[in-house]
């Protein structure tokens, strides 16, 4: 009996040792983001068109915010 407890104690920290490490998550330096230089002309657009060169003037608001979603129904 002793046996199979110290057999499931040291499962338990071999699993424990080797299990997978979860991913650091994206820090706002991971992101690229085409910005503006100072002296940089802006376009101003009024309506939906296409534009070939974007630039992003102003970014915010990243949170990181953990996913709920429930499997069934």
């Amino acid at each position: 009996m002793w046996f199979n407890i110290v057999l499931l104690v040291v499962s338990y920290l071999l699993s424990y040792a080797n299990r997978p490490k979860p991913p650091a998550p994206a820090k706002l330096s991971d992101f690229n983001f085409p910005q503006i230089t100072e002296g940089t002309p802006q376009q101003v657009v009024f309506g939906d068109c296409w534009v070939s060169d974007w630039m992003i003037l102003g970014y915010g608001k990243f949170r990181t915010t953990p996913i709920k979603a429930s499997g069934g129904k």
